[in-house]
């Protein structure tokens, strides 16, 4: 049985729209309904330049998408053995894993980009994409570690109790029955993070990654449309979040246990 009293924090990442929540809801609907509206209204009675626009940046919301899920996959990974290391009752684990949160947390996403592109960099050369989700997977994988941990430690002691009487190891009832429980605990914060990350994508455009960010500011700059060129790109930003926050809701009512529901 799980502690339903236990929360875990989340960060910047949109609010996932819910119908126990009618003002969020019917804000997340008006919002997008809005969003498209925009959208197409602009391209339909001012083509030049946002039809322009429109056409130009596809490529770049494509790379935005391979950056946010190949970040996101591989911070889980880091995530969840970072959550073991933080709950490990060896001394040494515990310390490094802590050691890795605190640090990483404590310097900003731009710094850590510019950190392993530019002085990483400097002593062998890599690749700006393979330096975006380097930098992405370092740093969310110390919030992911946060998350998996809140969310193993929200799952009731007797279910280890019970697994550990039926013959499980420490390590098959950890992967075997304490995790796929605490998932449905860590699915809200973790839709959270992954919209965060898709916004924070837009940073990597500092490192030449051609992500939507970028794509837009090529063009504005051969067309000097800052203004047209950036409110469109500020409206793909939000419609693509919009539709994600979204999808996490519905997963996340999905995997509710029945008794919540």
């Amino acid at each position: 049985m799980r502690d339903k009293n236990i929360k875990i924090e989340v960060t910047d990442g949109a609010a996932i729209p819910s119908r126990k929540d009618p003002g969020l809801f019917n804000a997340w609907r008006v919002t997008l309904i809005g969003t498209i509206i925009s959208i197409v209204s602009l391209v339909i009675f001012k083509p030049d330049p946002y039809l322009r626009i429109i056409k130009f940046v596809p490529d770049g919301i494509i790379i935005t998408f391979q950056v946010t899920f190949l970040s996101i996959a591989l911070s889980l990974i880091v995530g969840l053995f970072t959550g073991l290391g933080r709950l490990s009752k060896n001394r040494t684990i515990n310390l490094i894993a802590s050691i890795y949160v605190e640090v990483i947390r404590g310097i900003p996403l731009l710094v850590q980009l510019f950190y392993i592109y530019y002085a990483l960099g400097s002593f062998f050369k890599i690749h700006p994409f393979t330096a975006a989700i380097t930098a992405m997977t370092v740093c969310y994988g110390a919030y992911m570690g946060e998350v998996f941990r809140a969310g193993i430690q929200s799952i009731d002691k007797g279910q280890t109790e019970a697994a550990r009487s039926l013959g499980f190891s420490k390590s098959q009832t950890m992967f075997y029955v304490i995790i796929p429980q605490a998932m449905r605990t860590i699915l809200p914060p973790v839709g959270n993070e992954f919209i965060a990350l898709l916004k924070d994508t837009s940073l990597v455009s500092i490192l030449a990654v051609s992500d939507l960010l970028r794509r837009g500011r090529e063009f504005a700059t051969q067309t000097f449309a800052y203004f047209e060129t950036y409110t469109m790109i500020a409206l793909l930003y939000l419609m693509i979040t919009l539709i994600l926050s979204k999808i996490v809701s519905i997963l996340e009512e999905r995997v509710k246990p029945y008794d919540q529901k």
